[in-house]
């Protein structure tokens, strides 16, 4: 059975932003890294050190692994709003070019107190005054992920895709699993995958969970993980189908869609069937516990779309 998937290169990378995220021909001996919440920042880390480049680290608090820094020739903790802190750092170390790995959860940027937790500095409050203190600019991902790369940009460092450097971490397109979709389920991938890619547009979010042509649950500031587990609660019955997709709009420099073994212990959980997800711009950590889970709990894993 086959499923209606757009043309991926139709939503890939316009001409300005591939030359404006392409790496130099010559890639640099030092590479900044700015490292989020995941396993993807330290598998990073650890395969740029592998390839004799030299990382300098900074680990959001509350987020990075501290095993990273086994992996760094220089490393540095920093809050959401430090990014004078940040820039500071690279610059002492004479480094000019850099790449974010790793999940931010941005819902905590809307608790009580949040920014005094993550002590923002005159650098980053400049930054991030039109956003939360004008509001001139709205809070979307790609908003406030553009104002960190362009305060980076201002002070000459500039941010370039992570994936460029482990591009194995990229899904291939296939069924990746011995399970197959039934024909309901394909025509629920292909149903899920247009909302998905219009959420996508809207940047709200880039997972939709849907059963029988029906959506269960939208992914948006709360992440996949906490919107699939809403949808186990609310089908009991089980049998859903989890599509998570790239931005039609996607920058490769940040906010790649990322699933890993929680994704599919979600899914079991709530007694899902099928994960699709876009080939050649989702992120896979831990190939083959991912695949071993997805068998064990009997979901079938799909990835569409590609070159």
């Amino acid at each position: 059975m086959s499923v209606a998937v757009p043309n991926p290169d139709a939503f890939g990378h316009s001409p300005a932003l591939r030359e404006h995220s392409r790496w130099p021909a010559t890639i640099p001996s030092k590479i900044g890294l700015i490292a989020g919440w995941g396993d993807y920042p330290v598998i990073l880390a650890k395969t740029l050190h592998e390839r004799g480049l030299a990382v300098f680290g900074l680990g959001v608090r509350g987020h990075a692994d501290p095993a990273i820094r086994d992996y760094c020739r220089e490393f540095g903790w920093i809050g959401l709003g430090q990014l004078g802190r940040a820039v500071r750092f690279l610059q002492r170390h004479g480094v000019a070019h850099a790449t974010m790995a790793g999940k931010i959860h941005k819902v905590i940027l809307f608790q009580r107190w949040a920014w005094l937790r993550h002590l923002p500095d005159v650098y980053g409050l400049r930054a991030f005054a039109p956003h939360f203190l004008l509001r001139h600019r709205d809070n979307r991902d790609d908003s406030l992920l553009n104002t960190v790369c362009e305060a980076f940009a201002r002070r000459g460092i500039r941010m370039y895709p992570a994936t460029d450097f482990a591009p194995e971490v990229l899904v291939e397109p296939g069924i990746l699993t011995r399970r197959q979709p039934s024909a309901a389920q394909w025509q629920d991938i292909s149903f899920g995958w247009r909302i998905a890619k219009e959420m996508g547009r809207l940047d709200i979010g880039q997972t939709v969970v849907v059963k029988d042509l029906a959506v269960l649950a939208v992914e948006s500031i709360e992440g996949t993980d906490a919107c699939i587990r809403r949808a186990g609660e609310l089908c009991g019955a089980g049998g859903f189908t989890v599509v998570k997709v790239a931005k039609p709009q996607q920058d490769m420099r940040f906010d790649v869609p990322t699933i890993g073994t929680y994704t599919v212990r979600n899914i079991a959980a709530g007694h899902g069937a099928v994960l699709a997800v876009e080939a050649q711009k989702t992120i896979l950590l831990r190939r083959q516990d991912v695949l071993d889970s997805a068998e064990a709990a009997g979901i079938a894993l799909v990835t569409l779309g590609g070159t």
